[in-house]
């Protein structure tokens, strides 16, 4: 069992592009789901898919590549942590490497990626960058 679900969700796609491996298995939940719809809109994700049954659900992630054969991101950073939680109002939102990366915010209006965020007036927890 982890204690940051989040931290485990993002460190086994790095992971699995370090690897090479296109697809990636994790426990589901409601969090990561969302996390993952977003993940697809922004095209980091290219697919997925659901597995199993009440408590053995797990979640499968396809990982794109662009016409070179390198994944969409390079690496990715946890923001908010559960032993330092932060917050960030819509003025504390900035772009990501320049534009180039991405923020990914838990807000009230569900998970936004920064950019989303500030055009909904918006702020909340910062879960992770991603670039």
């Amino acid at each position: 069992m982890t204690t940051d679900p989040i931290s485990d969700m993002i460190i086994r796609i790095k992971n699995a592009s370090m690897a090479g491996k296109d697809v990636v298995s994790m426990p589901q939940s409601k969090i990561k789901v969302a996390i993952a719809e977003k993940l697809k809109e922004r095209g980091i994700v290219s697919d997925i898919a659901t597995r199993g049954k009440n408590i053995d659900k797990t979640i499968e992630l396809t990982l794109t590549r662009n016409e070179r054969g390198v994944y969409k991101f390079r690496d990715v950073k946890r923001v908010s942590k559960p032993g330092c939680r932060v917050y960030f109002s819509v003025h504390d939102i900035r772009p990501v490497m320049g534009g180039s990366g991405a923020l990914v915010i838990s807000t009230p209006k569900g998970v936004l990626f920064g950019d989303e965020a500030r055009k909904e007036k918006v702020g909340g927890e910062p879960l992770f960058e991603i670039w």
